[in-house]
């Protein structure tokens, strides 16, 4: 098969590591696979277009895991709107949902912005993504854009290409002008739903909260800093409760996280990293074999 320059460079991204705002060039559709034992399941998963049949549940860890029964996020709601949704990621969790749907209120409600914006959820039955994440397989995860929503609807067109708003300056040990007491604001709304479990933001925001939260400080603790997250927070909620086949994260680390905590991430070693002396074998293919046992049986299911 002959594809477009544009699909071969969407290939070469997907080969690779690659922007969670990537643009997917107009009209692009992965080729079909026959699929075999050593086929990567990020290329199975990745080409499933609908939710299973059967119960709603988050199965293995954030990491490696799939979702069975998947709730989906409409793509346009009063306080939210979906970004890039060529990806079809917008699929999640009942929780993670009503969650989406109460944050973006409270967000009206706090600051002056009309809405969020949401980029990736999971995919239909979840998985391994082919590019962008190596979480936001159980349903259980969400990007917020750190750009807000305008007022009107953004056409379908539109939300594949426009950016959202970088706030880590070009030196990568603060903010630049476009963080906001606002922008402050929707992460606190974030961390402080008792539904949330961590906030992952770049380690730049993570030092202008520490220096600028005034009075309660207890929400602090959910933020964490984490590689990238600069112009986006992704959001985790816990795994339900009572819920055996969901395999919970360890606890966040008691305290606010401020102070020397952070010299590690503002280090050269960590700002300016050298590479190594030879490039790296690459490692086997991550198959479905390696996930979950009952993830073979989601992605065959109705």
């Amino acid at each position: 098969m002959r594809l477009s320059l544009a699909a071969a460079a969407f290939l070469m991204l997907v080969a690779g590591s690659a922007s969670a705002q990537d643009v997917t060039p107009p009209g692009f559709r992965l080729p079909p696979i026959a699929g075999g034992p050593m086929t990567p399941a990020k290329e199975l998963f990745g080409r499933v277009a609908h939710p299973s049949e059967g119960p709603e549940r988050s199965i293995g860890f954030y990491s490696n895991g799939c979702i069975s029964g998947a709730a989906t996020l409409p793509l346009t709601g009063p306080t939210w709107q979906v970004m890039r949704p060529s990806r079809n990621r917008f699929y999640g969790r009942t929780k993670l949902i009503d969650f989406i749907e109460r944050f973006s209120r409270r967000v009206t409600t706090n600051t002056s912005w009309a809405g969020i914006l949401i980029g990736d959820m999971s995919q239909p039955r979840g998985g391994p993504m082919l590019r962008g994440h190596a979480s936001h397989q159980i349903g259980l995860d969400v990007d917020v854009w750190l750009r807000q929503m305008p007022p009107q609807v953004i056409p379908m067109p539109q939300r594949e290409t426009i950016m959202s708003t970088m706030v880590v300056s070009e030196d990568r040990r603060g903010v630049n002008r476009y963080w906001t007491p606002d922008t402050m604001q929707v992460v606190k709304d974030a961390a402080t739903d008792p539904q949330v479990e961590r906030v992952l933001v770049n380690p730049a925001i993570k030092k202008a909260i520490c220096q600028q939260a005034r009075g309660d400080r207890s929400w602090l603790e959910k933020v964490r800093p984490n590689w990238g997250h600069d112009y986006h927070m992704h959001v985790r909620l816990g795994c339900p409760a009572g819920e055996r086949s969901c395999r919970p994260q360890r606890d966040v680390v008691p305290g606010e996280g401020c102070g020397s905590v952070l010299d590690y991430w503002f280090t050269d070693a960590v700002l300016h990293p050298q590479p190594g002396p030879s490039p790296r074998k690459p490692p086997p293919p991550f198959t479905v074999a390696k996930m979950p046992g009952e993830c073979a049986a989601v992605l065959s299911a109705p």
